[in-house]
């Protein structure tokens, strides 16, 4: 059990502790909701994760390739390592929530809340910093761009976030906030498989043109996507196990310029997600299997690009159940359980928990005044996360990263 390993740091960290630095937390929350950026280049975010972090007894490097922050806090005993972390980047999303520290970037919006990740995080630094003496080994704080396509977590892995503290971390923990489905400060995860992989396939169709009213002297891309579209859903529900299942989705379908005119070309992109890697497998074999020969049957030619792009992320059962008997005996059992299905998002959290064992916890922000069976979702227009959580986001990594490390010493 959690209190076995505890006894030398019970009362390390009080509510009461992170309440204070509520205010200080939802500053820097909202003032990087106003100033979202996309992609593996943040500047200004990570001038403000700096800024932040500055005074704290931090062991700081930046990335190379991406606006990546790593800041290693030295404990005050011998020990291993725990790593934390935090994505930073925004998403393509025109915000429409009405907030008055809405987005101030056209085109740009911290729906997927990783503005409270960042903040959640500074919060833990601090204090854990209050405390370092008390640690019995390192925490490597892991504040990551490019985590909403773009594969941030591979190119920090390749520089080296992993080896920061000079030794692998005996384990990987990360928070995730959601703006639906339960009442804010609400706090799951599960072991094993907890979200899916994600991969992607464009498919460009060529065929020949022509005028719309001979269709018999042209060999038309367009009905032959519009029956891959309908094909590729029967096909993989009738090839793949219920039980380990799979969705595949087009969500881009282009083609032409005229009503009159059959195109040369038509275009179409989707997404597949899956939670195991025999079905990752077997259904990119699918889709491939029934764009060719759909292609055939039409006498058109196809170009297809699938892409492996994030895996399945998958808990360490140990470290999954750690990690809910810390949040239950931090915040109650009523407000924390095991999550009883995988969700069908994806994150590159997967990367760091292929390396280390770990565990992804999800924490509800939802706002008070909104319904969360009704709320929309993470990266919605109208996605909005209240930081009333912040102080227990703070409390949570925190108390993951010294728990884990006592948990370390006493084994």
């Amino acid at each position: 059990m959690v209190a076995e390993y505890f006894v030398r740091i019970r009362g390390m960290f009080q509510h009461d502790d992170a309440a204070e630095l509520g205010p200080d937390l939802r500053r820097l929350r909202r003032d990087l909701h106003r100033a979202p950026e996309i992609g593996l280049h943040l500047p200004r975010t990570q001038e403000r994760v700096l800024a932040a972090l500055d005074g704290l007894p931090l062991d700081v490097t930046t990335g190379e390739r991406l606006s990546s922050v790593t800041a290693v806090l030295r404990g005050g005993g011998p020990g291993p390592s725990v790593l934390l972390r935090a994505d930073m980047d925004a998403l393509p999303v025109q915000e429409d929530t009405g907030l008055d520290y809405a987005s101030r970037v056209a085109g740009a919006m911290h729906a997927c809340g990783h503005d409270l990740h960042v903040a959640g995080l500074v919060g833990a630094a601090r204090l854990l910093a209050d405390r370092r003496h008390r640690l019995a080994g390192d925490v490597v704080l892991m504040f990551q761009p490019g985590e909403e396509g773009y594969g941030g977590a591979p190119i920090m892995i390749e520089e080296g976030v992993l080896d920061a503290s000079g030794s692998r971390p005996v384990a990987a923990y990360a928070l995730h906030v959601f703006s639906t489905m339960l009442p804010a400060g609400i706090i799951g995860t599960r072991p094993g498989t907890l979200l899916a992989a994600s991969d992607s396939f464009d498919v460009t169709i060529r065929g020949a043109g022509g005028h719309g009213s001979a269709p018999h002297t042209t060999r038309d891309p367009v009905p032959a996507m519009a029956e891959m579209i309908t094909a590729l859903q029967t096909r993989v529900a009738r090839a793949v196990n219920v039980f380990d299942p799979a969705v595949v989705t087009v969500g881009s379908a282009h083609a032409g310029s005229a009503r009159n005119v059959i195109p040369e070309t038509a275009r179409l992109e989707g997404t597949v997600r899956t939670f195991s890697e025999k079905t990752r497998h077997d259904v990119r074999d699918i889709v491939v299997e029934t764009i060719e020969g759909i292609a055939r049957a039409h006498r058109v030619e196809v170009d297809i690009d699938y892409r492996f792009v994030y895996p399945v992320t998958h808990n360490t059962a140990s470290e999954a159940a750690f990690a809910l008997e810390t949040a239950v005996e931090l915040f109650g059992g009523d407000r924390a359980f095991e999550a009883p299905q995988p969700l069908s998002g994806s994150e590159d959290f997967s990367f760091v928990l292929g390396e280390v064992g770990g565990a992804m916890l999800g924490l509800s922000a939802c706002p008070a005044d909104r319904d969360p069976a009704t709320a929309p979702m993470n990266h919605a227009p109208q996605a909005a996360f209240d930081d009333v959580v912040l102080p227990d986001a703070a409390l949570l990594l925190a108390s993951l990263a010294a728990r884990r490390l006592a948990k370390a010493a006493a084994a």
